[in-house]
């Protein structure tokens, strides 16, 4: 991990391209509802890794990023297979 800014800009940057591939897969489908749902949860994704980030009281902090990095992309992966659900 090369430092924070570059892990908050891949949080931001993976979980766009969610809501943008949501939004598309969505209105293709025409399952608007369930594709709202979708994005939602990214959202709610986005500001939990974002809080783990920011988060200031963290002992090991290399051992702390790197769970958050693979906790984006299990989510991430999460979150594309339920668009490719729809």
């Amino acid at each position: 991990m090369a430092n924070i800014k570059n892990l908050k800009k891949d949080i931001n940057y993976v979980l766009g391209d969610v809501i943008e591939y949501t939004l598309d897969v969505s209105t293709l489908k025409n399952e608007q509802k369930k594709g709202d749902q979708i994005v939602d949860e990214a959202i709610e994704t986005f500001d939990g890794l974002i809080a783990k980030v920011n988060a200031k009281n963290v002992e090991n902090k290399k051992a702390h990023y790197k769970a958050i990095n693979q906790e984006l992309e299990t989510k991430a992966k999460a979150l594309v297979e339920k668009v490719n659900s729809l």
